[in-house]
């Protein structure tokens, strides 16, 4: 259980973990806290297993915990004495210090100001690595965000900036923009991701990939429902969890015919393998299309160590069919027309590819990795 590989993340030379550590439980404050937040020192613990096993991306914002999450990752890195080695990523977006006040929430350029400070201070540090859009807001110009990141990115508060969570068209409009005016570019994508939530495959997949953007997957174990806590062969789910408290699985819809179809298939797969069903479903997300790294979240050292296990093996072909067809989402318009029926058609039954086979090949400058 070491991570000794780093990769790119998107069109930039930042070198990150394949799998990211989330801190958004990391505290006692706030709404999430509350319900399901770790003390200091189990937070303390899981930052220091992670890096101890050769983890470098840890991810927090400032909504988490009501900033407790920043206090707490500010309080660690300055105690290691590790700021250099930790690649930080931080959001903003949400109001949560000054109700009634507009401008102390949205995306606009004042709170992207506002909300870098108090970061900064809170992390006591006088940057952060990666710097995103925490959630869409439906008002403000993809322009004045990126002009925005650009700024914090030439006065030295930031190195790169991202989006999480924002429609496909904007990170498009956004990234066209940046390319366009010279500035600074958007290295990553923070968006849902499991066998339970694959929505994002279509659109930002592709636009992640064409643009230069590295998915950073949240929730890929499906809100828990993929933890191997909740299995078909034993039942419906029982005890205390996540995803049985009151606002857990049964409000947010994930208790469904097709997901326990999923996770009965992911528990067959993991038998057959002789792993976790939730290191199975981390190394699938892992190994898509357009992922640069998963964001992994934990309650206890046994729970973290299970998750950074999750990179030791490959999936075989085979099961990994088998976990897609019972996972596969609807096609959504006009998708459908995007498949070989139709170009088959508009190419005159020719066979046209994109590049041959092996015309570029991964550049790796260590051991061959165990997955790709």
């Amino acid at each position: 259980m070491s991570m000794d590989r780093y990769y790119l993340l998107g069109r930039s030379g930042l070198r990150v973990s394949p799998l990211s550590l989330g801190t958004m439980t990391f505290g006692k404050d706030g709404p999430y806290g509350g319900a399901w937040g770790s003390t200091d020192a189990t937070s303390r613990a899981l930052f220091d297993r992670y890096l101890e096993a050769g983890g470098n991306f840890i991810d927090t914002a400032d909504y988490y915990t009501a900033g407790t999450s920043e206090t707490l990752l500010g309080k660690f890195m300055e105690e290691r004495g590790v700021r250099d080695r930790v690649v930080l990523a931080s959001k903003y977006s949400y109001n949560s210090t000054t109700p009634g006040d507009p401008n102390a929430g949205g995306n606009g350029r004042k709170n992207m100001m506002r909300a870098v400070e108090a970061s900064l201070r809170r992390l006591r540090t006088d940057y952060i690595d990666l710097y995103l859009l925490h959630t869409w807001d439906r008002i403000t110009p993809a322009e004045e965000v990126v002009r925005t990141f650009d700024d914090l990115v030439r006065a030295g508060k930031i190195r790169y900036a991202g989006l999480s969570d924002v429609p496909a068209w904007y990170a498009a409009r956004a990234q066209t923009w940046a390319e366009a005016h010279a500035l600074t570019p958007i290295i990553n994508l923070q968006l849902q991701y499991s066998l339970v939530e694959r929505s994002l495959e279509p659109e930002f997949a592709p636009l992640a990939q064409t643009l230069g953007m590295g998915i950073t997957a949240w929730s890929p174990l499906g809100m828990g429902l993929l933890s191997g806590r909740y299995k078909p062969s034993e039942g419906r789910p029982q005890g205390e969890g996540r995803l049985t408290s009151a606002v857990g699985g049964e409000h947010l819809g994930l208790f469904n015919e097709r997901n326990w179809g999923v996770v009965a298939t992911l528990e067959k797969v993991a038998k057959e393998l002789g792993r976790d069903m939730s290191q199975v479903a981390l190394n699938w997300v892992a190994t898509q299309p357009g992922v640069g790294s998963v964001i992994i979240g934990a309650s206890s050292l046994t729970q973290l160590d299970g998750n950074l296990a999750a990179l030791d093996f490959t999936i075989p072909a085979g099961l990994r069919q088998q976990l897609e067809e019972v996972s596969a989402p609807a096609v959504p318009f006009p998708h459908g027309m995007f498949s070989n029926p139709y170009q088959l058609n508009m190419h005159g039954n020719a066979a046209v590819g994109d590049k041959p086979a092996g015309y570029t090949s991964p550049v790796f400058t260590g051991l061959a990795p165990t997955v790709g």
